[in-house]
């Protein structure tokens, strides 16, 4: 079974985030996809982040109706901040038999020659990569991206964020759109994402 692992802070969950990941399933080699919710990225400061279980419900009420998403919440514990490289060796021992493989922008993988042991993470691990519309390559844009384990996906382009939804809840203006109906049910009514 190739596992794809969908790793972020889904601070909240869109139907962003469902739409690439239910294209993933369809037009790639990914037979099921966990959403690794990550309690602090090593990039972002925690303090702009919903409180982890939040989170987390709000993904595994938004995946319920798809059998090949899962949420999970591996990264919890794991000593923080999280590093990708460590999650994926603990995956590794803990579910042998699995192939797991990361799916990411194109934004992060510009970046991920910055992470932690970044050549073990591509020597090991199959990186599929989708595109961002706010990301533009340049002469910048490191080499990494031709690494033979990199393979770019050319998903649907979605302009829409967790900032987005946030500053829209935030402003009092109508998120329901913008979340599967579980997630908005979640927040409706509640002071999250509100002060």
């Amino acid at each position: 079974m190739k596992t794809g692992l969908y790793f972020g802070s889904f601070n909240p969950i869109h139907i962003g985030h469902v739409i690439l990941a239910n294209y993933l399933l369809e037009y790639s080699n990914l037979g099921e996809i966990w959403f690794i919710v990550s309690p602090q990225n090593p990039f972002k400061e925690k303090k702009s982040l919903l409180d982890s279980h939040h989170r987390l419900e709000m993904v595994r009420l938004a995946l319920e109706p798809y059998p090949e998403m899962a949420a999970n919440d591996i990264e919890f514990h794991l000593p923080q901040p999280s590093y990708t490289i460590d999650t994926l060796e603990f995956l590794t021992t803990k579910h042998p038999t699995r192939i797991f493989s990361l799916i990411m922008g194109e934004d992060n993988l510009a970046s991920l020659h910055k992470w932690k042991r970044a050549e073990d993470i591509l020597d090991k691990h199959e990186v599929v990569v989708y595109p961002r519309n706010f990301y533009e390559k340049n002469d910048d844009f490191p080499s990494i991206a031709s690494h033979p384990n990199v393979h770019t996906i050319s998903a649907p382009k979605l302009e829409l964020s967790a900032t987005m939804v946030r500053e829209m809840i935030a402003q009092g203006k109508n998120f329901r759109p913008m979340l599967p109906p579980e997630v908005y049910n979640y927040l409706q009514g509640s002071h999250l994402y509100r002060s």
